[in-house]
């Protein structure tokens, strides 16, 4: 009997997105990721952030609706930071944050590309096992300038149908 393990699915309109976790380095980082795609809480939210060559974001309820607060939405609650030497590399899964460690909850990033400015600074907690092409196609997204000033607003809305914990055979 081969043995299995829980990966996220994401779907989006470009594709699915295959993410198995980093149990052994962010556990409880990866716990909160479940407990929320199990709640349907990514549901209907979208890639609000995307900066071609570096990465692609979401997580944030607020991306739900045209909220102009787009980017400071999460859960209600902050989990601690679980820092590793895993490195930020092309299809890592990681936590979005503010300037404080400890200020991640729901928002994540996926990374295009090296991005080892980031490592030990984000928790990184998984990487993508299928969808190469999906991400590919994410990060190639038109991108206007944003309320901050960063070029990263996408024009049109990349939405995230929904985040699925699904059983996988581990390869």
């Amino acid at each position: 009997m081969s043995e299995t393990q829980e990966i996220a699915v994401i779907h989006t309109a470009h594709g699915e997105l295959s993410i198995r976790f980093w149990e052994d380095v962010a556990p409880k980082t990866v716990e909160n990721f479940k407990t929320l795609a199990r709640k349907k809480f990514y549901d209907g939210t979208a890639f609000h952030r995307i900066v071609k060559g570096f990465m692609i974001q979401g997580g944030d309820p607020l991306s739900k609706t045209d909220d102009p607060m787009v980017g400071t939405g999460g859960p209600g609650y902050q989990i601690k930071a679980e820092f590793s030497d895993r490195p930020h590399v092309r299809g890592v899964i990681s936590m979005a944050r503010s300037q404080d460690p400890d200020s991640a909850g729901s928002q994540f990033f996926v990374c295009l590309a090296e991005a080892r400015f980031l490592d030990r600074q984000y928790t990184a907690f998984g990487e993508l096992i299928g969808g190469d092409d999906v991400l590919e196609k994410l990060g190639e997204t038109p991108t206007e300038t944003s309320a901050g000033g960063e070029k990263s607003k996408p024009v049109e809305r990349v939405g995230v149908e929904r985040v699925e914990i699904v059983e996988s055979a581990v390869a």
